[in-house]
């Protein structure tokens, strides 16, 4: 029975991991699509319409599943998530991508991961072993290394790095406390219940920015922000971080500033490097490390009933927490 309950356990978790990567490849476009969204409109727009445009998939794919409305509390909770990732990440970026590049974007992006497991030990009360943080930590400075003296950061910090930092700290809550109701309520449904909920907001918000002539590439760009980065992009991450455990599994956004910068290179001509092959590999090298590392023998979930159940990483198995 233990070896059954340990079989499914690490079947959870590598399915989570899956579905995170999935996230990851869908979010490592969203500086440079956004970067190419705001040349031609509106940031505002930019980051209001492409939050509005996804509320209302959200509205159909609820109503095509007949979906069961959040009690009180968890609309509370998808507050928060609305504040970082509906409102808080794309404001923000938007704001200071009209003067700095994705690749610079990139820079402080890196620090997501480790911010998301901060707050999910807070929020979420996971508790990684020290080895879980040195190769966290490793693969930070390796992405900070590379991004650095590949002259992707220019200059000191000015304003738009302010827009960046305050992003990165809104999207990591929204991170951690969707990852926690995606385990109640299912990714999908998670990010579409916050998007109807800053519907209110992010419509008129929208409507008073207001869209702009610009060419095909700017429209396909916000199309991409809409549809993947604000929409199904979410549909896999708060799925993994359910799955496989908020920092787990949020580690493997390590990977994501370099494939930003891949990205970049394609579709805004920006100049990669020799050496980003070898910073991948360094990174990736410490993503799996992040994964090998063993969590502890007991991480306390809260249930929707307000009670505390410890689950062991080990086996799996649930005992009520004291």
């Amino acid at each position: 029975m233990r070896e059954q309950s340990s079989a499914t356990a690490r079947s959870t978790v590598t399915a989570g991991l899956t579905l995170g990567a999935l996230g990851v490849l869908a979010f490592s476009m969203t500086l440079p699509m956004t970067r190419v969204a705001v040349r031609d409109l509106d940031p505002w727009f930019v980051a209001f319409g492409r939050a509005a445009g996804a509320a209302l998939l959200a509205v159909v794919y609820l109503r095509a599943t007949g979906a069961r409305r959040p009690s009180p509390a968890q609309w509370r909770r998808l507050a928060v998530v609305a504040l970082g990732v509906v409102v808080g990440f794309p404001l923000f970026t938007s704001l200071a991508l009209t003067s700095q590049t994705s690749s610079h974007g990139a820079v402080v992006v890196a620090v997501l991961p480790a911010m998301t497991a901060a707050f999910a030990a807070l929020r979420a009360h996971e508790r990684p072993p020290l080895t879980f943080w040195l190769a966290s930590g490793g693969g930070l400075v390796a992405v900070l290394g590379f991004l650095v003296t590949s002259g992707a950061v220019h200059g000191g910090p000015g304003r738009a790095d302010l827009y960046l930092l305050a992003a990165v700290a809104l999207c990591a809550l929204g991170y951690a406390e969707g990852g926690m109701l995606a385990r109640e309520l299912g990714g999908a449904r998670t990010i579409c219940w916050a998007l109807v909920l800053a519907l209110p907001v992010t419509l008129p918000a929208a409507l008073l920015a207001g869209p702009s002539p610009a060419p095909a590439t700017g429209w396909a760009a916000f199309g991409y922000l809409t549809a993947v980065s604000m929409f199904l992009g979410f549909f896999a991450w708060y799925a993994g971080l359910a799955k496989g455990g908020i920092a787990r599994v949020g580690q493997i956004q390590l990977a994501q500033p370099v494939l930003t910068l891949l990205w970049s290179a394609l579709l805004l001509s920006e100049p990669v490097t020799p050496a980003s092959l070898g910073a991948a590999v360094v990174v990736l090298g410490c993503v799996v490390l992040t994964q090998r590392a063993r969590q502890d023998r007991r991480v306390s979930f809260h249930h929707n009933d307000g009670s505390l159940v410890a689950v062991s990483a080990r086996s799996g198995t649930r005992t009520p927490a004291a």
